[in-house]
């Protein structure tokens, strides 16, 4: 019995280092992100859970609110290899995978990646692409990979995607596909800033300076690409009871029958739903998660899911308040 309790004791002890851990690595990125981003606090906590969750961003907002700003000081302060796609009416699918070139000394083609091959990728724009090329992204960001002509090329570990888009009343934009929409594990909305913040944004980015060289001299690099496998694998270690799976799949099941949605999240959303509370609780200190933090990120984790109805649509209704009125409707567990 002691031995039991001995062992019970530990293994409770090694969770609370973890989540310890991950909770420090959460304050000292964000905290490293403050210096050059001015709020959009749902942006970064957002980009940090996908970072330790292993999924995908989509960010979406009116161009000059400091978008791809934020994540380029992202992949500065985590010490990732980083890449950036422009997107634009005439992209091609082989200029974000790559392709085969004739080399002429070997009198034989090989393969020349494209700028797909990073560990944090921002594909700025993307909405502003065909279908075709959209659709090029696809396996990439679900298998981690490229295959052209046969051949199988792996992209670097850990893989992000932070996709920016502006809105589709913007001129020259077109609208993602249903299948790729799903591939991303959260969409974070930015917003104007506040007075305080606009008159911070100003005072900090008012001055001429060469960013690169700024984020290198004001930005410390307080991580790297292996710790960020690791703090992957710590995150699923977090507890989900069986009560709280039960509360996401309740979730989940009703935005397919809620009466103003005309599509409903499938099955990857509470994927997304769980990986994303397993991380907040970590960043909160936990070694376990509580219905708070599922309910916290159901908003940029549905809201690219489900699609509202035609009547919805001309009454005016937005879809982050019908999912907060349908999260009120379903009962919270006690854990």
């Amino acid at each position: 019995m002691d031995d039991a309790v001995s062992e019970a004791s530990e293994k409770l002890g090694v969770a609370s280092n973890i989540s310890e851990e991950v909770r420090v690595f959460f304050e000292r990125v964000s905290s490293e992100i403050a210096k050059i981003v001015v709020g959009q606090e749902e942006l970064v906590t957002t980009a940090l859970i996908a970072l330790v969750s292993g999924g995908h961003v989509l960010i979406e907002g009116v161009p000059g609110l400091g978008k791809t700003l934020f994540v380029k000081t992202l992949g500065q302060v985590i010490g990732c290899k980083f890449g950036r796609i422009q997107f634009t009416a005439d992209l091609m699918p082989s200029d974000v995978t790559g392709a085969p070139i004739f080399d002429m000394k070997l009198q034989d083609f090989r393969f020349r990646p494209g700028p797909v091959f990073v560990q944090l990728l921002l594909a700025d724009e993307i909405n502003r692409s065909p279908a075709k090329t959209h659709a090029a992204l696809l396996e990439i960001m679900q298998e981690s990979r490229v295959t052209i002509d046969g051949v199988t090329h792996p992209v670097p570990n850990p893989f992000l995607v932070f996709a920016t888009q502006n809105p589709l009343e913007s001129e020259g934009t077109y609208s993602l596909p249903e299948a790729q929409l799903d591939r991303f594990m959260f969409k974070a909305m930015v917003s104007y800033p506040s007075e305080e913040e606009e008159a911070r944004v100003l005072e900090m980015h008012s001055r001429k300076v060469d960013m690169a060289r700024h984020l290198e001299t004001q930005v410390e690099n307080v991580s790297s690409a292996q710790t960020i496998q690791d703090l992957i694998h710590k995150v699923s270690q977090v507890r989900i009871e069986p009560k709280l799976l039960q509360y996401v799949n309740r979730i989940v099941r009703a935005t397919r029958t809620w009466p103003t949605f005309h599509l409903g999240a499938s099955p990857r959303a509470g994927l997304s739903l769980i990986q994303g509370a397993r991380a907040l609780a970590a960043f909160r200190g936990r070694d376990y998660a509580v219905p708070d933090d599922v309910a916290e990120i159901v908003l940029p984790t549905l809201r690219h899911r489900v699609v509202l109805g035609a009547e919805a649509e001309v009454e005016g209704l937005s879809i982050d308040q019908e999912l907060r009125t349908l999260l009120k409707s379903i009962e919270v567990p006690r854990t």
